[in-house]
């Protein structure tokens, strides 16, 4: 286990006025003098463009797009960054399939226009953390009847139009960054596995501290209640809410590992302010999997909904099973996860059932 550093100077927040951000803004706040945060307020996530209120008021927000030297430059005429927290992202699997440049633009383009600054500008940071994502794995790892360890190929529409889910006699793995290879199957992963590559090599290159931790799916109070490309949980409290059977993509049975934001936020902190650096990317994730029926059900139950159905709907680009496997954030960073899933879902659903929002279309 490790131990936290005193605090340092300055820290910078690319995307940091977007869910994860936000909160961890507090707990920065608390650890840096000086905490600066930009971000382009996208109407996707922020639809009135305005400062989050949640977003710690010690917090300095810079609106300004990460893809633009000119933003960078100003920026960096004031700001030093001693750590640097690299938030800013365009995310949705589904998404990533259609608007392909836009996340690439944003993932790979605003990492290295970042990276050049702070070349251009001499302003080397002494630590970089980088939220990566479990997309970057694709399908994972899977054993065979054998025992033998495989990669799969990348399901297609026409495996998934004849509802062929699993890999047959086979079983996924756990995915930790030491034991299973990067593998993605979507342009989302592509450009989370591209970010974490780039980083590196110009970290090695200048000295810099690079951690790399990668999520699983995300959700807890503060997530967007407004873009369908993210927030499964959100959406199925939301449907359970209106009376509504929540409905289940391909046979329910797709594996998920749910991680609330508030133990996010705690690992992003230390991956910011522990004393070594990890070398290797840390996989962050509740310690266990859930199947989505099971997900489904628990906030099904909460509302009093009717039982969550199957659709045998798919979503492309989408992966069958994703957990992780979290030994490594326990040993390295010594951070382990604090809720499980029906205690999330409680934090979450109370947190919905206080916001004034409009009926679900």
């Amino acid at each position: 286990m490790t131990s936290a550093t005193a605090p340092r100077r300055t820290c910078l927040v690319t995307g940091g006025a977007g869910f994860i951000g936000t909160a961890v803004s507090t707990a920065l706040a608390d650890s840096f003098e000086r905490v600066v945060a930009v971000d382009n307020l996208h109407p996707q996530i922020h639809p009135d463009a305005r400062r989050p209120a949640d977003l710690d008021p010690r917090v300095e927000l810079v609106v300004g797009d990460v893809v633009e030297p000119t933003v960078w430059d100003g920026l960096l005429s004031d700001v030093h960054p001693d750590v640097v927290i690299h938030l800013a992202a365009e995310t949705g699997t589904g998404q990533s399939l259609s608007e392909s440049t836009r996340h690439a633009s944003v993932n790979v383009v605003g990492t290295t226009q970042m990276l050049d600054a702070f070349t251009r500008h001499d302003a080397r940071p002494q630590r970089i953390v980088l939220s990566s994502s479990r997309a970057v794995y694709g399908e994972g790892a899977w054993r065979g009847a054998d025992g033998a360890v495989f990669y799969p190929e990348q399901r297609t529409r026409q495996t998934l139009e004849d509802g062929a889910w699993d890999v047959p006699d086979a079983s996924p793995v756990a995915m930790e960054s030491r034991v299973v290879q990067p593998a993605p199957v979507s342009v989302y992963g592509a450009t989370k596995l591209a970010q974490e590559q780039i980083l590196g090599v110009w970290a090695r290159s200048f000295g810099v501290e690079a951690v790399v931790l990668r999520l699983q799916n995300v959700y807890g109070p503060g997530q967007s209640l407004f873009n369908p490309y993210t927030g499964i949980m959100s959406l199925f409290c939301r449907m359970a809410a209106a009376g509504r059977s929540i409905p289940l993509y391909e046979d329910g049975e797709v594996r998920r590992d749910f991680v609330l934001i508030d133990d996010v936020a705690r690992a992003i902190h230390l991956g910011a302010t522990t004393a070594t650096a990890p070398t290797s990317p840390i996989d962050i994730g509740s310690g266990e999997f859930q199947t989505i029926a099971t997900a489904a059900d628990l906030i099904a139950k909460r509302y009093g909904a009717p039982a969550p159905h199957v659709t045998s709907q798919f979503r492309e680009g989408d992966v069958r099973h994703a957990w992780a496997d979290v030994t490594a954030a326990q040993d390295v960073l010594g951070w382990t996860p604090q809720y499980d899933l029906r205690a999330g879902v409680e934090r979450l659903a109370d947190w919905i059932n206080a916001q004034a929002l409009p009926p679900l279309d």
